[in-house]
């Protein structure tokens, strides 16, 4: 017999599968219920440690960025006093601590600004060696560690200068909210930085230092168990396909404290492209965010449920199978066993008839070929009515019915979470903070867009060349990715220089006053322009034109669903999904929440996030400003995003997903295995009584062909084996059917 065909495999499979989905029934559905800390809120923790590790490493390496390619500009030119370039410096960007110029032959100081740096720490010996001028992170007398980053200044025929600038190791513009703590941590497990935990001496009561003291202690727990899981391979450390975070990420749960329970997610600092490294990556660095939860005190879980729908389909499977046996598998192996019986010429025994279907036609009919085999004289039985209200097609479909009756409910009515589903309010929190750490993310975005422009621009003297400029274009522009296109302008309008893509911005008119603004120019996205006075030429600019994709890839962080932003007067600018230019927001409550956060009803902007019911369908969202100074300030632009609270870990979500899971495995395993027996078994099965029939009453010319190796094959086999020993109508005439009989025996 085959293996893969006959009566036995699908049955088998389906009792294997039945039995496999109910222990998995039992155990799923029975373990679901109001969990202490839903896996959403582990969740979103992990997402918001993934958005401190992306701003801090864009952070880092735009740092390091902006101050190697202030220093080339600053080479490129005639030589500037250390003073004069510090000051600069100082001007265009605000993002240092401390900057300083060392002239790297004598070691000696040669101007400073801000905080004073460790430069004893520096080894200007190995300065020219490749990593010589790679960050490195230094401890403070104070216990504070700031990231030192180096950049030269060469002028010919002037000693080689070295410029250094300090960073602290905080996160750039991170909402926390009101209790969540986020800290760095280096290789070696050591919080290297905090925001969110005071200073127990800053807490007046007993009962506040006591809470600092074990947050502190939570925390350098959480540490040092991030930075043991964040030295894993990142493939490693997810699941096969996973997409989302490039670098090592999860979640951890602490202690329980006071009713709350500390649950911390954190992220290793990951290059934005898979299997790159960049400046900021190879410092280690890990992030961890900490947020106490409250504990549900009536949460429970309820295995009453589980235990009852798996023993339901033990039930209903067993009576299945029983049937199937019953009724198809052994009436269908008596005739195999009654056929062979017959071709080895025992025929004095009649023929065992199963009582219905397909079997019951074929047995009739091997019970009249026996008579005809023996020669016995035609009787009123010897053609009996066939027998079709009851065959296998029909026993097929009741067993799935049955199987369906237990499917179908589990899919469409049990386990349904409805309008009381309980969002918990950690999730509306955090979509509110991640969405302002968004917001801020690409504020800064476009302001350190503007400063480079304005970087430039401050280095282009009216004695700049055409060719100068252009070559000063294309450095930047191949050194940062945010531009489309960059070129200066006179006051006329007219283009000077140019590097990267046409420019899209109004001809015939020169450089706008506003730094940064948009523009519609009738194509298929909008177009964003920031603008810098070139000094000592009048009315000219610096104009860059911001790639729209570089806006977009801002907002595409997993966890916050739908993310847009919108302008001024709520048309839609970016998204991490497809849009058009302009476009409104898709609803009239996102309006009114744009609206809300403060910049058209003259209160003071704020992020805001608020929870929508609408029967079953229930929405988190969450809309935040722009605040904070820059360039970008003035657009007045809001970032709104916005997710249904079914695509998060909720204990009533996941109750219900995983009883249409169970549901739908058993449509699937009913219809798998009862449509491989209709296909292997019923239909031949169905054709072969047929032929057993058209064989009983004379057919001597259709040979019989087994279509597959099993039992109806072999059924089919014995069928014509008998048919090459039935007498033909010629035989008869000449010969006698008795005579021709004894030959034979």
């Amino acid at each position: 017999m085959s293996l893969v065909g006959g009566i036995r495999p699908p049955i088998a499979a389906l009792s294997v599968l039945l039995l496999a989905l109910a222990g998995i029934t039992a155990l799923t559905l029975g373990r679901v219920g109001q969990e202490a800390v839903p896996q959403a809120v582990k969740t979103s923790q992990q997402h918001f440690a993934e958005d401190g590790a992306i701003a801090l490493r864009a952070s880092v390496d735009e740092s390091v960025t902006d101050l190697t390619r202030t220093a080339e500009l600053f080479s490129a030119g005639d030589p500037v006093p250390a003073d004069a370039v510090l000051d600069k410096i100082g001007s265009v960007y605000q993002k240092w601590m401390g900057t300083a110029v060392v002239e790297i032959s004598s070691g000696k100081l040669m101007a400073a600004r801000g905080e004073n740096l460790p430069l004893t720490a520096i080894d200007r010996g190995k300065l020219a060696d490749e990593d010589g001028l790679a960050p490195r992170m230094v401890r403070l007398e104070n216990g504070e560690t700031r990231l030192l980053s180096f950049a030269l200044l060469t002028w010919k025929g002037q000693p080689q200068q070295l410029l250094v600038a300090s960073n602290s190791l905080r996160f750039p513009g991170i909402s926390l909210g009101k209790f969540r703590s986020i800290a760095v941590v280096g290789q070696d497990g050591h919080v290297l930085s905090t925001d969110g935990i005071p200073e127990p001496e800053q807490v007046l009561t007993d009962a506040q230092r006591d809470e600092v003291k074990q947050s502190n202690k939570q925390l350098k727990s959480f540490a040092e168990t991030a930075a043991k899981k964040a030295r894993v391979h990142p493939l490693r450390s997810k699941e096969p396909g996973s997409g989302g975070f490039l670098g090592v990420s999860g979640h951890l749960t602490g202690d329980r404290y006071l009713g709350e329970r500390a649950v911390a997610g954190y992220a290793n600092l990951a290059a934005p492209e898979a299997g790159e490294s960049t400046v900021a990556t190879r410092l280690g660095l890990t992030v961890v965010a900490m947020v106490p939860v409250a504990e549900d005190p009536t949460a429970t879980s309820d295995s009453a449920f589980g235990l009852i729908a798996a023993g339901a389909l033990l039930l209903i499977g067993g009576l299945t199978v029983y049937l199937l046996v019953r009724t198809v598998q052994r009436p269908l192996l008596r005739l195999f066993l009654e056929g062979r019986r017959m071709t080895r010429g025992d025929l004095d025994r009649p023929v065992s008839v199963p009582k219905y279907g397909e079997a019951a036609r074929i047995g009739a009919a091997l019970e009249r070929l026996r008579r005809q085999l023996i020669g016995e004289p035609a009787t009123g039985q010897d053609r009996p009515a066939r027998r079709r209200r009851f065959g296998s097609r029909t026993l097929i479909a009741v067993c799935a019915v049955l199987l369906l009756a237990w499917s179908a409910p589990l899919m469409l009515l049990l386990n349904r979470a409805g309008d009381t589903v309980v969002v918990p309010q950690q999730m509306v929190n955090d979509q509110r903070e991640r969405t302002d750490t968004l917001t801020d993310r690409v504020r800064r975005a476009l302001n350190e867009g503007h400063a480079d422009l304005t970087s430039v621009a401050s280095l282009m003297g009216e004695k700049t060349e055409a060719p100068e400029m252009k070559k000063v274009l294309e450095s930047t522009l191949h050194q940062h990715t945010r531009y489309q296109s960059l070129y200066v302008l006179d006051a006329a309008g007219k283009v000077l220089a140019e590097a990267g893509d046409d420019p899209r911005s109004p001809s015939g008119k020169g450089p706008s006053d506003e730094p940064i603004r948009v523009v519609d120019d009738g194509g298929k996205e909008p177009v964003i322009i920031g603008t810098a006075e070139v000094s000592g030429r009048e009315g000219a600019a610096v104009v860059g034109e911001f790639r729209i994709d570089f806006l977009n890839s801002l907002l595409k962080r997993p966890g916050l669903g739908e993310v847009r932003v919108v302008d001024d007067e709520r048309k839609v600018i970016g998204a991490n999904t497809g849009y058009r230019e302009f476009e409104d927001l898709p609803s009239g409550r996102l309006n009114a929440l744009a609206e809300g956060t403060g910049q058209k009803v003259g209160l003071s902007p704020r992020p805001s996030g608020v929870l929508y019911r609408d029967g079953d369908n229930i929405q988190i969202a969450a809309a935040a400003p722009f605040v904070g100074g820059g360039a970008a300030h003035s657009l007045g632009w809001t970032v709104l995003s916005w997710q249904p609270a079914s695509g998060l870990a909720i204990p009533e979500y996941n109750l219900q997903n995983r009883t249409v899971l169970a549901g739908l495995l058993g449509i699937t395993a009913a219809a798998a295995c009862l449509g491989w027996l209709h296909i292997v078994v019923v239909r031949p099965l169905r054709h072969l009584a047929d032929q057993a029939e058209a064989l009983a009453d004379g057919d001597r010319r259709t040979v019989l062909y087994p279509r597959h190796h099993d039992e109806v094959g072999a059924v089919t086999r014995s069928l014509e084996l008998i048919r090459q020993q039935l007498p033909t109508g010629t035989q008869r005439k000449r010969d006698g059917v008795t005579a021709g009989l004894a030959g034979r025996n």
